[in-house]
């Protein structure tokens, strides 16, 4: 009998290099790999110009490495048109930004569908369900069709996370989500985050500064300076930590 097929990781990372030229070249990542699982709930920590933010633009699909290997789900990112990256980035992978960057000129069940509607070509009958559905497990079934405009920031930034998951994507990319609320909401809104990546099975990478919300992920990545200084398994019910060992 056949072995059956291993099932490749959401996503690997293989000696990423990121230069810049404008006048003489700049060197942001020095050539980083990482594997990433599915299901995984990760923090990318790290100082002020670490190059942080210029990781994941390219864990994103944002952003282009100067060389080395990305695969997402086996596939491998770098062969593909620009056309393509645009509509696997679409269908993979949902962001979130420490500013929610809503419609300011739509409802918050609008701007949800907006993704669907960009995946599709058009607007569907079934969208509305869907983006319902995800806004009522935000707790803002009754701000749907409230402007943007008329909700609190906490609950701007979960329309925000609603958008990222209408779509359903593996990967969901935080950047600094928290940072432009205060405590209360910023526990709240992490503390959802992490309830919708155990229902869905999803993986969740956030970027963060905030030491104290990246001890309640999973996985600690410290970048500094281009590359990874430490990573760690962290266990945030035990207060454990270990090495992290890729499988």
């Amino acid at each position: 009998m056949a072995e059956p097929t291993k099932k490749p990781p959401l996503l690997v990372l293989d000696n990423i290099v990121k230069e810049y030229h404008r006048g003489r070249v700049t060197r942001v990542l020095h050539g980083i790999s990482m594997t990433l699982e599915e299901a995984s709930f990760t923090a990318i920590i790290g100082p002020s110009g670490s190059g942080k933010s210029t990781l994941l633009n390219i864990i994103g699909l944002l952003d282009r490495p100067t060389s080395g290997g990305l695969h997402f789900q086996g596939t491998d990112i770098l062969e593909l048109a620009p056309k393509e990256v645009t509509a696997f980035r679409g269908k993979k992978i949902g962001f979130v930004f420490q500013f929610h960057h809503l419609l300011s000129g739509f409802t918050a069940i609008e701007n949800v569908i907006m993704p669907l509607m960009a995946n599709a070509g058009r607007s569907k009958p079934e969208m509305r369900p869907l983006a319902l559905a995800v806004l009522t497990r935000m707790g803002l079934a009754e701000k749907a069709d409230a402007p943007v405009t008329q909700l609190s920031g906490g609950e701007q930034q979960r329309v925000a996370i609603a958008r990222a998951l209408v779509a359903s994507p593996p990967l969901l990319l935080a950047d600094e989500p928290t940072g432009n609320l205060d405590t209360k909401n910023a526990d709240e809104v992490f503390s959802l985050m992490r309830d919708l990546q155990r229902e869905r099975g999803l993986a969740v990478l956030v970027v963060t500064h905030d030491r104290r919300l990246a001890e309640r992920c999973d996985r600690i990545i410290e970048v500094v300076d281009g590359l990874v200084a430490s990573d760690r398994r962290n266990h945030p019910s035990l207060n454990i930590d270990q090495d992290f060992v890729a499988p």
